[in-house]
């Protein structure tokens, strides 16, 4: 899932918490990096196969990403001639579409053709997306209190979930049965799209901003800011595991993350942080297994770069996180 987050946001605190957690372990380096975006991202989403990658440029709007060939296949802005703001970007389950998202304007995209497909105004500023297998729908996290469902190809909205702030982060399972969502009213919740209806509700101690659902919607990811991370059970609600803001613990840890994958077999986690910390986690206990430091464009710049969206790779071992200075890394 993959939620947007400029390169201008600086959470110096939530920095600094990341910083402290990093200090504890110790942080692989990436295999290898490549330049994909010379003056930053504004957004970028990994496709499900890591085949392809997704990015809102500071510099050239929209384009989508051969990720084994690090080719540019497309420019994809909203209008011609311009260079698109994109905030917000994902790609549907089976990887044949993708959207992306400027304030206010929804575009879907085939990504074998790169052609715009279908284009639709959103009723308030675009927070966060997700897209439903074959491109059919899209769930928009939005200001104006809704997670709202829009019907992309036909037009119109199918649902709206209602909540008690901005919602901030959406995800979709990969078989259009689940919703998860998070919002400043410092709740996640888990809908049922049939059906509209809520089914759990998991309260935390700030602004849940990032959230993640495995592809069958079994497990949940979601984070707040500066509070606690954790991974819990759809079906029951129950929490499974904390990985960041434990009480029990005597320096109680608390990391912003800002991204967040499931592994297909539900097994492992990887998270992304505002610090440019990757880690790789086991989901039922809870253990850190990896984490990565991201490349820095400029060894004596800035300590960190966002982790605007991880992935599994291709092959076993692999994995992969664009940072907001425009990097693609490899890490294994």
């Amino acid at each position: 899932m993959f939620r947007a987050v400029s390169p201008l946001r600086i959470v110096s605190l939530a920095v600094g918490a990341a910083v402290f957690l990093s200090g504890c372990q110790q942080a692989d380096t990436p295999q290898s990096w490549q330049e994909y975006a010379r003056q930053g991202l504004y957004s970028a989403a990994i496709s499900p196969q890591a085949r392809y990658v997704s990015l809102g440029s500071s510099l050239h709007g929209g384009s989508l990403w051969d990720l084994r060939q690090n080719a540019r296949l497309f420019n994809w802005n909203h209008q011609a001639g311009e260079y698109s703001t994109i905030s917000a970007t994902a790609f549907s389950p089976d990887e044949k579409y993708a959207v992306t998202a400027s304030q206010r304007d929804l575009v879907l995209w085939e990504t074998g053709s790169g052609k715009a497909l279908e284009f639709l105004s959103s009723q308030a500023e675009i927070l966060d997306l997700a897209l439903a297998p074959e491109g059919n729908f899209a769930l928009v996290g939005q200001a104006d209190f809704n997670a709202t469902y829009y019907d992309l190809k036909n037009g119109g909205i199918t649902k709206n979930f209602r909540h008690d702030a901005r919602v901030r982060a959406v995800a979709l399972d990969a078989v259009g049965q689940l919703a998860l969502t998070g919002s400043d009213a410092y709740k996640a919740k888990v809908w049922d799209l049939l059906s509209g209806e809520l089914r759990h509700t998991l309260e935390f101690g700030n602004t849940v901003d990032t959230v993640a659902l495995s592809a069958d919607g079994r497990m949940a990811f979601s984070s707040a800011t500066l509070d606690r991370a954790v991974i819990w059970d759809t079906t029951s609600g129950r929490e499974i595991t904390v990985l960041s803001g434990k009480k029990d613990e005597l320096f109680t840890k608390r990391l912003s993350y800002v991204s967040a994958r499931f592994s297909r077999d539900n097994r492992q986690l990887l998270t992304g942080s505002a610090s440019g910390m990757v880690q790789l986690w086991d989901t039922h206990s809870g253990q850190l297994m990896r984490s990565w430091q991201l490349h820095k464009r400029d060894a004596y710049g800035p300590v960190s770069t966002t982790v605007e969206d991880v992935a599994f790779g291709t092959s076993r071992n692999e994995y992969l996180a664009v940072g907001a200075n425009g990097f693609v890394n490899r890490l294994q």
